[in-house]
């Protein structure tokens, strides 16, 4: 036994003595003027196939290097390229933070990039959007988050109304939306034409449209991964914008081992409502809407790191829509995560995040004095850790959990009476495992699995998830993914006003939904400066659960009655070009898609089969095109253009209706409509174009500022949002209820 033992040992001893020689990198890579982590930022070994990408807190890792002399290279979209020189010895742990000095920015800095340098930011599926992006393109009122994802391929818009997002095929509580890691459950203000999130205080912006990794779940559709700024860790910095529909303000700056960012957007409406109120009836007598960012991030030495951030929004509505008639609105969002980075070695990398979310809704309609009252809220507190460990350039393994508790409370009250009452506790867990194995220079693959538990209805849920990646040149990348994905929660949202959104939840009798996800895809470079990225993909939808419509009255039932169950798929092809060189820079978008949907007695009559037929959402849009571009006319003047076109919503068709008259006791008309096929029928085809002009210049050199003119549809194209049936002539008279005409609007900033 001991000659065996020496043996091995005599055996593995080489291997061993070589793999102390191997030294190491890493370090944080960082903005030079803020201190601000960058994510995704890229580090090389010069002249060498070797090199890493950052991670969201801005850590990289590069190990197996032989000792020797070396140039190693870092890169940044909109950063000058930083270059050094080392000597590495054996068996050395080099520590080696990089800051990055910013170059001035421009519009075609924003999008999802196809230089090499910039491969990690363009795995399968996943698109990020900067935040000079969002504040650039033109949009009604304010620069959003949202409205910016909704130019990219593969993300639709309901109407100019909406911004929630629809992503292949999927409705918006389909996609998971993190802030800071910390689940954000309704993302919209001014009853949803824009998000929740302030342009100013945004960092990073990453969204996983499909086949996302194991990391993260809880959702079929995709990922929205938001992360806010940490704070200039160099010098206090502030900025102001002021607009027609809302202001903003924010400010960062340093503390010793640490910064801070705090940053506040308000509604300012209501000079303009109470000059409207004079002259014009049904205008509400009160509205605002306010949010309130935070972070706070401290360094307790070079290995750990403590953050704080939180979030508060809320909307507040009153409106007197008729007469004895009124609608009040209050419904908001509360986060609050703790968030400490420990880096273990060289090699393992971690984060633990504790969070707290908290959705209310509170609803209410008074109607010739009878009133109506909803309590909804969302209580979600949990824990997560996050590790990720490199035991050599070939391998990336991560794993994780997040376990939490939540609770869902929700009340209907009509006349003072209680209609409908449910208040569910469950505790959920899972946990993922994944490795990125780099197989060789052109191939490399990302095994991984999901586990996920719910404990109302003791649900449990394996999730296989798989990628490959080819890599025949420097400048073409194919790649596969497969996902399953099941969804423990449903949204019942109201398409016209998000302030009526309701979240339930699985429970006994009400599984949860499922899907798997196939994609395929090639990023191209077919020339310097220059971007062609195409996607094909396939889900499926199973178990979908949503409020029967056609219960009478849902008092006394039992849970698990209240709701219809069925099923759906979507597919589509998504193609992305874009120009990033020279004055005139931009993209375009297009996506040919279609969703289908169906349900158990619904969408009548039946198939041949005699099974229910699949029939359209109101979103299904089959051809969807985006054109952005800007270009540099001068230092201080650029001009920007956006153009939408899309197949117009599917709608239900009313094609007659019967009139019965009610004698003796009143002889009115009763009516009846007679409707076609379920969204069988299509609106007209959506186009409009915005234009932005920009002025940069400076404020009493306190500060810069920027003047921002907009024309949004530009040329009027009244785009038709539904159709209003008049019954009361006959024949009916159908009149369209369009959406935004032309409109102006200005915007000033002050960065000081």
């Amino acid at each position: 036994m001991k000659r065996h033992f020496v043996l091995i040992a005599l055996l593995l001893f080489p291997l061993l003595t070589l793999a102390q020689q191997d030294a190491s990198i890493s370090g944080y890579i960082s903005d030079a003027e803020t201190g601000e982590t960058l994510i995704s930022a890229n580090f090389a070994i010069a002249n060498s196939s070797k090199g890493t990408s950052s991670n969201t807190s801005g850590y990289y890792t590069l190990t197996d290097i032989e000792p020797g002399t070396y140039t190693v290279v870092a890169t940044y979209i909109g950063y000058q390229r930083y270059e050094k020189q080392i000597e590495l010895t054996p068996g050395e742990n080099l520590r080696l933070d990089i800051k990055l000095k910013p170059e001035g920015y421009q519009l075609d800095e924003v999008v999802v990039t196809s230089k090499k340098e910039q491969d990690e930011k363009r795995d399968i599926g996943l698109a990020q959007v900067e935040t000079e992006f969002i504040k650039k393109v033109p949009t009604a009122f304010q620069a959003d988050v949202f409205r910016s994802l909704q130019l990219l391929p593969g993300v639709k818009a309901a109407s100019d109304f909406s911004s929630g997002l629809y992503i292949r095929g999927g409705s918006p509580d389909q996609t998971l939306i993190l802030l800071d890691r910390t689940t954000v459950y309704n993302p919209s203000h001014f009853f949803g034409f824009f998000s929740t999130f302030n342009p100013d205080a945004v960092k990073d912006v990453r969204l996983y449209k499909g086949g996302y990794p194991a990391k993260y779940g809880g959702r079929l559709g995709s990922v929205l991964t938001i992360f806010n700024k940490d704070g200039n860790r160099n010098e206090f910095k502030g900025t102001v914008s002021l607009g027609l529909l809302a202001s903003r303000a924010m400010v960062e700056g340093p503390f010793k081992n640490g910064s801070y960012m705090f940053a506040v957007r308000r509604s300012t409406l209501e000079p303009v409502l109470a000059v409207l109120r004079k002259n014009v009836d049904n205008i509400p007598n009160s509205f605002y809407f306010l949010d309130i960012n935070g972070k706070v991030n401290y360094d307790l030495n070079a290995n750990n790191k403590l953050s704080l951030a939180f979030y508060s929004g809320i909307d507040d509505l009153s409106f007197p829509f008729a007469n004895d008639a009124n609608i009040s609105l209050n419904y908001g969002n509360q986060t609050l995560s703790t968030n400490w980075t420990h880096i273990f070695s060289d090699k393992l990398f971690s984060n633990f995040t504790l969070t707290g979310s908290r959705y209310f809704n509170y609803p209410s309609f008074n109607v010739a004095s009878t009133p109506f009252e909803r309590s909804n809220n969302i209580y979600d507190f949990s824990l997560k850790g996050d590790f990720e460990y490199l035991p050599n350039n070939s391998h990336e393994v991560s794993t994780g959990f997040w376990t939490g508790v939540m609770t869902l409370k929700l009340q209907d009250t009509f006349d003072e009476q209680d209609t409908f009452s449910s208040r569910i506790h469950t505790q959920y867990g899972s946990w993922y495992l994944q490795d990125k194995w780099n197989l060789s220079e052109q191939w490399s693959m990302t095994p991984g699995i999901r586990l996920n538990a719910f404990s109302e209805g003791n649900y449990l849920r394996v999730e296989p998830r798989f990628s490959l990646e080819y890599k025949p040149t420097d400048r073409i990348r194919l790649q596969a993914a497969y996902g399953r994905y099941n969804q423990f929660l449903t949204l019942i949202s109201n398409e016209a006003f998000s302030g009526f959104d309701v979240w339930l939840t699985t429970d006994n009798g009400v599984p949860p939904s499922y899907g798997d996800q196939y994609v395929l895809g090639a990023k191209t470079i077919p020339w310097k400066g220059y971007g062609l990225d195409f996607e094909i993909y396939y889900r499926s939808m199973e178990d979908l659960f949503e409020l029967d419509p056609f219960l009478p009255d849902q008092a006394g039932l039992p849970y698990q009655d209240i709701f219809r169950f069925g099923k759906g798929y979507a597919y589509g092809a998504e193609l992305f070009f874009e120009r990033r060189v020279g004055q005139l820079t931009g993209f375009m978008g297009y996506t040919f898609s279609l969703t289908r949907r169906k349900y158990p007695n619904f969408n009548e009559p039946l198939a041949a089969n005699g099974q229910p037929r699949f029939y359209p959402p109101k979103y299904d849009r089959i051809h969807d095109l985006n054109v952005v571009l800007e270009y540099k006319i001068d230092k201080r003047w650029s001009a920007t253009a956006s153009f939408n076109y899309s197949t117009g919503q599917a709608y239900t068709k009313p094609l007659g209706r019967t009139a019965a008259f009610d004698f003796p006791t009143s002889g009115n008309p009763l009516n009846q409509l007679i409707v076609g096929r379920v969204n069988a029928s299509r609106l007209p085809d959506y186009h409009r174009l915005d234009l932005s002009f920009s002025r940069t210049g400076t404020f009493f050199d306190l500060g810069e500022a920027e003047w921002q003119l907009q024309l949004i549809n530009a040329y009027s194209r009244r785009n038709v949002w539904f159709y209003n049936y008049d019954l009361e002539k006959n024949p009916a008279q159908r009149k369209e209820v369009t959406l935004l005409p032309i409109l102006p609007t200005i915007t000033y900033s002050i960065d000081f």
